[in-house]
């Protein structure tokens, strides 16, 4: 069996939730169990948390080399949460060590697409919505964000290992601000906003 990961700083929190002994003992196992000598996890962080019936687990690993790796599932059960989470976990470790091995560099118009900017005017915004009809109310979270000076190879690599939206990275090369996503398609764009540094 690996040892590579086993006796490293793991923490589980609970919220809405008790964290017993055996729910904490097959969390620790599970991180444990993960078979990958890299990234190698130093710490790892675990949230389980309930809301109403649905049950959340969280779990951010920090590993070597200054990589994150995070991944979260909601369902009914919270063992069932937890095994899809370590899965998760473990699929992206696998890619991240894969890409590494071949050393992975996307060709600039095969995956990279610049989004053709559009300007609407104001009525198009105001007619978009008709007048009976409520806004929806928004809830805005702040978070703290590490603006990282990367090249766009390793801004995807950092967005496919995490379950972020978007990634919003200084370009090494370029020095300008830019926002890479994941488009439906599959494919990746780049937002450019810019502005120098």
């Amino acid at each position: 069996m690996q040892t590579v990961n086993v006796n490293k700083l793991i923490t589980i929190t609970g919220r809405h939730i008790e964290v017993t002994e055996a729910m904490h003992d097959y969390v620790t196992k599970k991180i444990e169990g993960i078979h990958l000598d890299f990234p190698q996890i130093i710490e790892a962080k675990v949230v389980l948390d309930v809301q109403k019936d649905r049950k959340i687990s969280e779990v951010i690993l920090f590993c070597s080399d200054h990589i994150t790796i995070q991944a979260s599932t909601e369902g009914a059960d919270m063992y069932a949460c937890i095994d899809e989470t370590i899965s998760k976990i473990a699929r992206r470790m696998r890619k991240h060590k894969t890409r590494l091995m071949k050393r992975y560099r996307p060709h600039h118009q095969e995956t990279i697409r610049r989004l053709d900017e559009k300007v609407y005017s104001e009525d198009v915004l105001d007619h978009s919505m008709e007048a009976t009809e409520d806004p929806e109310p928004m809830i805005i979270h702040r978070e703290s964000y590490n603006l990282k000076k990367l090249y766009k190879e390793e801004a995807i690599m950092d967005l496919e290992l995490s379950d972020k939206p978007f990634v919003l990275y200084r370009n090494a090369r370029r020095e300008v601000l830019q926002i890479v996503y994941r488009r439906p398609d599959g494919d990746y764009s780049i937002i450019e906003l810019g502005t120098t540094l």
